[in-house]
C-alpha cells in the first residue's frame, strides 16, 4: 500500500459485501489499440462481480473535438445514476492492472463530488493473481442517487496554459513518454504535431508505477526531483489526452502536493493547433 488512495485485493474481498462499497471497472485502451482489441468484449469476458463498466470514452464530452474532455456536470450525474452508481458510497475503481486509466476515473469521480474513491492496487491482474472470482456478461444495476458538483478551477484551459508557458506561475508537467515529449516520434493520434509545450517538464507516467500501484514515496520524490519538478510549487499536469496526466496528479497528491490542476485538452488540443508555440528537446 502506497497510501490511502489505494485498497488491496485482500481488503476489497473482505469488504465486498459491505453495503457502502461499490466497484467500477474503468479499463480503457491506450491510443492505437482500438483496431486490435475490443475493450467491451474483454469486460464482458471477465470483470469483478457486480462492477459496471465506467466507460471513460463514452463519459467524455463528445461535443468537443478533443479526446476525453470532461462532460458537463449534469450529464455525468445522469450517466452515473443510469449505471447504478451512488455518490454516497465508497467507490473502488480498477483497470487492467497497469494504473493507466483507473486514476482518470478516480479523479473524475472526486471532481464531480464523490467523497470516498479508492483505486484497487494491482487492478484486474492483481485480483486474478490473488485467486478471487470474476464474473462475466453485462452488469445491470437499479438506478442510484448521484448528486454531482464541480469546481471549474481544477481544470486549466488552453488560454491559461499559454500564459503559464510564457510567463510562469506554475510548472507544466507532461506525462507522455520522453520520445513523444522530445518530438522524436509521431503521436499515436493522427494529425498532431510533434513536441511539447514550451517550458514544460517531462515525467513519463509509467515511471511512477510499479505492479499496478504507485512506487514508494521516496522513489516518487526522487523521480520528480530528477525531472526538475518542485513539490512546493503549483503544477499543471498534461499528457496526450488528459488520462495519464492524472497518474501525475495521483502521485503528487499522495506526496501531499495539493496545488495540482489538469490541462484537460493536453497535447490532443495543443498539438492539433498551428497557432501555438511548440518546443522539442
Amino acid at each position: 500500500m502506497t497510501s490511502s488512495f489505494f485498497v488491496t485485493a485482500d481488503w476489497l474481498a473482505e469488504h465486498y459485501a459491505d453495503d457502502d462499497i461499490q466497484v467500477l471497472d474503468a479499463r480503457m485502451l491506450p491510443p492505437g489499440q482500438e483496431k486490435t482489441r475490443d475493450i467491451l468484449a474483454e469486460y464482458r469476458a471477465g470483470h469483478l462481480p457486480d462492477a459496471p463498466f465506467f466507460d471513460i470514452e463514452a463519459l467524455s464530452d463528445h461535443a468537443s473535438p478533443y479526446p476525453h474532455m470532461l462532460p458537463r456536470t449534469e450529464a455525468f450525474a445522469v450517466a452515473m445514476r443510469e449505471l447504478g452508481i451512488s455518490s454516497e458510497k465508497h467507490l473502488v475503481v480498477y483497470d487492467e492492472g497497469n494504473l493507466f486509466s483507473a486514476p482518470r476515473a478516480w479523479w473524475m469521480l472526486r471532481q464531480f463530488g464523490v467523497e470516498s474513491v479508492s483505486i484497487l492496487a494491482g487492478g484486474l491482474k492483481g485480483w486474478r493473481e490473488a485467486g478471487f472470482a470474476l464474473a462475466t456478461g453485462e452488469v445491470t444495476l437499479p438506478e442510484a442517487e448521484f448528486e454531482a458538483s464541480f469546481d471549474p478551477a481544477v481544470v486549466k484551459r488552453v488560454t491559461e496554459v499559454m500564459v503559464i508557458s510564457h510567463e510562469g506561475g506554475a510548472q507544466i508537467v507532461d506525462a507522455r513518454a520522453a520520445n513523444r515529449f522530445n518530438g522524436e516520434v509521431d503521436e499515436p493520434r493522427p494529425g498532431l504535431h510533434r513536441g511539447h509545450i514550451p517550458g514544460s517538464l517531462n515525467v513519463p507516467w509509467n515511471e511512477l508505477v510499479e505492479n499496478g500501484e504507485l512506487k514508494s514515496p521516496e522513489a516518487l520524490k526522487a523521480i520528480f526531483q530528477r525531472q526538475g519538478v518542485k513539490l512546493n510549487e503549483p503544477v499543471v499536469a498534461s499528457c496526450g489526452s488528459g488520462v495519464t496526466a492524472v497518474v501525475l496528479i495521483l502521485a503528487l497528491n499522495s506526496l501531499g502536493v495539493e496545488d495540482v490542476t489538469l490541462y484537460d485538452g493536453s497535447w490532443g488540443e495543443w498539438g492539433s493547433r498551428d497557432d501555438l508555440p511548440i518546443a522539442t528537446r
